[in-house]
């Protein structure tokens, strides 16, 4: 991945996720990670810059995470993927 290359698509589509409240969560933004759609560290091989995106979740939900790391509402799948 170069410094003007887009992430990498992980999946066209969404990860449906059950998150649990207070847990910290970071979302691979880069699409390299082995964990999707999960960070693992794998964005530090690359010169892009993309880092993950971290939040500590308020309450337990089932989300729909991007999965082609795109979404204009990330890391919520705002279904960008279906233009793709």
């Amino acid at each position: 991945m170069t410094d003007t290359e887009e992430p990498l698509i992980a999946q066209k589509g969404p990860y449906r996720i059950e998150l649990l409240a207070t847990y910290r969560y970071a979302w691979c933004a880069c699409g390299m990670s082995k964990m999707q759609p999960f960070c693992d560290g794998s964005h530090t091989s690359s010169k892009a810059g993309i880092k993950p995106i971290v939040w500590v979740q308020d309450k337990d939900a089932t989300v729909l995470l991007c999965g082609c790391k795109r979404s204009g509402k990330k890391p919520i799948c705002d279904t960008t993927h279906k233009s793709l």
